[in-house]
């Protein structure tokens, strides 16, 4: 039997969006609950992948369904497809389960020819209207259809204006746009070397197939990939009757939303032009009216508009989206869907409806896509400031900043001091950047992607950036930048957008955000649902008590590293780097010990009541030391010059280090445990330095819950050793302070071997946190950096993947080993705490993951804490009862 490819609005509902679209089964639920919905048919989405199946062509069957469907319109309305007394128009247009609004294509007034055209104008006594309809249909169905580009048919329309001595498209003439539609006419035939198409049934047939191919065009397939949309869901094709707002001033049309879209207020909001067509409100040629106009316009339909309303939000249970049209004092509506809204008015709308009664709370938690928070917790740009636009990257970091350009992290510091706005510019940033990163409004880099370290650093710290812009042409030794030619020299003001990625020219006014009651609550109830703890990452006190007004409930990473990159650490370091002996090296240690004890003080006491786990030295030791490049530099001057022998010895006995050190893949390199094992007093300055901030804050009456986390290891014999170096000195430290501290030791696990042997390793750890990143790297094969700037657009695009694995969590592959080491580790210790702290624990995504494979708790940057409790509290409501 065939499968039934085509439903009539009468036979679907609006729970048919996988069959039907979000169009069709809209239209739909409208017909159905008897809203004056003009007659239509939709044809399925299963249609759409049988073409792409079939070699681009429908499945067979469908065109048999199609016409018996075009005569219930028929019969519906009066009127006969073709007909040269009653001729019946037609618009078809796309649909897809999800919303993409423009991606593809649309043809309206479908059915008219050379006869059927002096029909319409004889019928509605309008010929300028009916020629009007003609030529906008060649038009679209010209482009849309037959692949003839627009600016061809743009040309004609500018010469008839030039020709009638004319400014807009509404002034032209019944005969100016009769001309046009013959030269539109002869333009198709001389670009496809065919005549337009005449019978009403081809131009159905067309049309419904460009629909079809219009899924996978460019901006289709782009805007599925940036929203995560499947590529293989494919599009529906909705055939309706048309409806003619523009036939008179007893007919308009308008678009209209059940309450504001900006602020959630509850209130109707919309506009509508009266004698114009949908094009006309969007085009601006006329000013739209406010939607409260009508009710002195036409009372009557604004009353029964304001009825229908309220009757499609209590029905959808949501904000709505309307457009529709009045037809010689008739109201159609044409379509409806839950409403695009700004973060702030979404939260606004959930929780007042949950206060109605109308929604539950679960309802109202789902209702919040997590992302949208990122506007609420930026500053944002006035969307009503005008802006130019020099080029886009990547939006790697959520808010905006206008600053004036700087290329070095010493002139971004310096230039901050003064009080001056800067954005760091650079190819790529570096943790030696991170002094400037620091003072910089916002980071800008030609290079890197979405998980590079600009990104990460910068959404850690919640500063804007974007990544990977490649229009930016940087030119260091002339301290500018240029894009299309045009430079930018060094203290140019210019603005950016890390919620998109645009590079703006010249300072942009900024909105600060404002977190309101609504937002506090609506979290709150994210809590409660919610199985999932969020924790943050944090280095500084101060970012630790913006974790905590953010709502997370501790610290899940406190990377060490990044204290020992301050420039007054920077010569102790290195010094303890260089030291030929372990006196030396302990020398240097002593100094450094009092400055780790004061970091880990500020951020125990910032938490107090609440777990931190800080992570011992992860990164290799070259990164402390000056690039060798610089050094060679440096050397040369010094040999030329021959001014100072003592600084060129010390000069080459350091690049003589750095070159011993190098490694030729440090991420796999001599790092994390391994330093510990090779240099074990590092460890245990850095254990003392916890335990002994640990015991002044115990004396002082703090209840603080510290964790030791050992990096990167790959068995338990790592664990052991490294463990035995912590308890011994935590046992001494204690000793000595008369104080008792509660801790723990655990490990990241990151290597797959450590996942594979997680039930020996879960035996004498007291938690496992899994650092995605490096186990995302190391499982996959990839390079990180290097990946993203080269060939993963490209697996991207070709669909080898579906999602950056650095962004969204590889569940398949990487997920695999986390479930595999979740129940390992559990098997053998039922008590084992487990959480992730990678990038991927702000990620919606990966969030519901971790709450399916039973981790404990997540950790993200601070700014993200709020989108991550979201995520969170989502993930418990449609996973209920599916914890592995």
């Amino acid at each position: 039997m065939t499968k039934k490819y085509v439903y009539l609005f009468r036979e679907g509902k609006a729970s048919m969006k996988d069959l039907l679209g979000g169009k069709g089964a809209n239209l739909c639920e409208m017909t159905n609950i008897g809203l004056p919905v003009p007659p239509g048919f939709t044809i399925t989405t299963e249609a759409c992948n049988g073409y792409y199946d079939n070699g681009q062509n429908v499945p067979e069957g469908t065109w048999d369904q199609v016409w018996p469907a075009l005569a219930e319109i028929e019969t519906a309305t009066g009127k006969l497809f073709g007909d040269k007394k009653n001729p019946l128009l037609v618009s078809v247009r796309s649909g897809a389960k999800f919303s993409m609004p423009g991606m593809m294509d649309t043809v309206l007034n479908l059915g008219l020819n050379d006869d059927t055209v002096e029909v319409l104008a004889a019928n509605t006594q309008n010929e300028r209207f009916a020629w009007d309809c003609y030529r906008r249909f060649i038009q679209m169905f010209g482009d849309v259809v037959l692949e003839v580009e627009h600016y061809n048919f743009e040309q004609i329309l500018e010469t008839a204006k030039e020709k009638q001595g004319v400014h807009f498209d509404s002034e032209l003439s019944a005969e100016s746009l009769k001309w046009m539609v013959g030269e539109y006419k002869k333009k198709i035939e001389r670009k496809t070397g065919k005549p337009f198409p005449m019978d009403p049934r081809t131009q159905l047939e067309l049309a419904v197939l460009a629909v079809f191919r219009s899924w996978n065009n460019d901006r289709a397939t782009f805007y599925r990939q940036i929203n995560n949309i499947p590529h293989d869901i494919g599009t529906a094709v909705n055939v309706q009757a048309m409806v003619f707002g523009n036939m008179g001033n007893d007919s308009g049309t308008g678009v209209a939303f059940t309450r504001s879209p900006s602020t959630g207020e509850k209130a109707l909001f919309g506009e509508y032009l009266m004698n114009a067509q949908g094009e006309d409100v969007v085009a601006g040629i006329r000013t739209p009216l406010p939607i409260s106009s009508l009710a002195q316009e036409n009372p009557e339909i604004y009353s029964q508009f304001v009825a229908i309303c309220a009757r499609l939000e209590s029905h959808y249970h949501d904000m709505q989206d309307i457009e529709f049209t009045i037809e010689r004092g008739k109201l159609y509506m044409l379509q409806t869907r839950n409403g695009k809204r700004t973060a702030s008015a979404a939260i606004r709308v959930a929780v007042e409806q949950f206060r109605e009664g109308v929604i539950t709370k679960d309802e109202a938690i789902m209702r919040i896509e997590p992302e949208q928070l990122d506007h609420l917790l930026h500053r944002r740009m006035d969307e009503s400031a005008k802006v130019v636009v020099l080029a886009k990257g990547l939006p790697a970091s959520p808010g905006a900043a206008s600053g004036k350009i700087v290329f070095s992290s010493e002139e971004a510091e310096r230039m901050g001091e003064l009080g001056e706005k800067v954005i760091l510019v650079r190819t790529e940033t570096t943790p030696d950047d991170i002094r400037g990163i620091l003072a910089a409004k916002g980071i800008l880099t030609s290079r890197g992607g979405m998980t590079s370290h600009a990104a990460v650093v910068s959404r850690h710290m919640g500063k804007p950036a974007v990544c990977g812009c490649d229009a930016l042409k940087i030119d260091y030794s002339l301290n500018l930048f240029s894009i299309d030619g045009v430079d930018y020299p060094q203290g140019t003001m210019i603005s950016i957008d890390g919620s998109t990625g645009r590079v703006i020219q010249g300072e942009v006014s900024m909105v600060d955000p404002e977190l309101s009651i609504d937002f506090k609550e609506f979290l709150n109830w994210a809590d409660e649902i919610a199985r999932l703890k969020v924790m943050a990452n944090a280095d500084t006190p101060t970012e630790a008590f913006n974790a905590r007004d953010y709502g997370a409930v501790g610290i899940g990473l406190t990377r060490t590293e990044h204290m020992f990159m301050d420039p007054a650490r920077i010569p102790i370091v290195q010094e303890m780097i260089l030291a030929q002996s372990l006196e030396e090296r302990q020398v240097a240690l002593a100094k450094l010990l009092p400055m780790q004890e004061e970091d880990f003080y500020g951020i125990l006491k910032s938490m107090q009541g609440l777990p931190v786990t800080i992570r011992l030295l992860d990164p290799p030791l070259h990164e402390f030391l000056p690039h060798s490049e610089e050094l060679i530099v440096e050397i040369t001057k010094l040999k030329i010059t021959k001014e100072n022998p003592d600084l060129l010895r010390e000069k080459e006995n350091l690049l003589r280090k750095v070159r011993g050190l190098s490694e030729l893949n440090p991420m796999l390199g001599h790092r994390g445990c391994r330093l510990g094992v090779s240099y074990p007093e590092i460890t245990v300055m850095q254990a003392r330095a916890i335990f002994q901030a640990s015991a002044r804050l115990v004396k002082e009456g703090y209840d603080i819950h510290p964790e030791v986390m050992i990096p990167l290891i790959f068995g338990v014999e790592e664990f052991l050793m490294m463990r035995k170096l912590v308890d011994d000195t935590a046992e001494e430290v204690m000793r000595e302070q008369s104080a008792i501290i509660h801790y723990q030791v655990g490990t990241m696990i990151e290597v797959p071997r450590a996942a594979l042997v997680a039930d020996e390793i879960g035996k004498v750890a007291d938690f496992f946190s899994f650092g995605t990143n490096d186990l995302t790297q190391m499982t996959m094969g990839l390079s990180r950096d290097d990946a993203q700037g080269t060939f993963l657009p490209t697996y991207l695009e070709k669909k080898v993947i579906a999602a950056d694995p650095f962004v969204v969590l590889d569940r398949a592959g990487v997920g695999k080993l986390v479930d595999m080491a979740v129940k390992l580790g559990r098997s053998s210790n039922p008590n084992l705490g487990l959480g992730i702290c990678g990038e991927h624990g702000g990620e919606p995504n990966s969030v519901e993951f971790c709450h399916i494979v039973g981790l404990d708790y997540v950790s993200c940057s601070p700014f993200r804490v709020p989108i991550a409790r979201l995520a969170a509290a989502q993930a418990a409501v449609k996973n209920r009862g599916s914890i592995s």
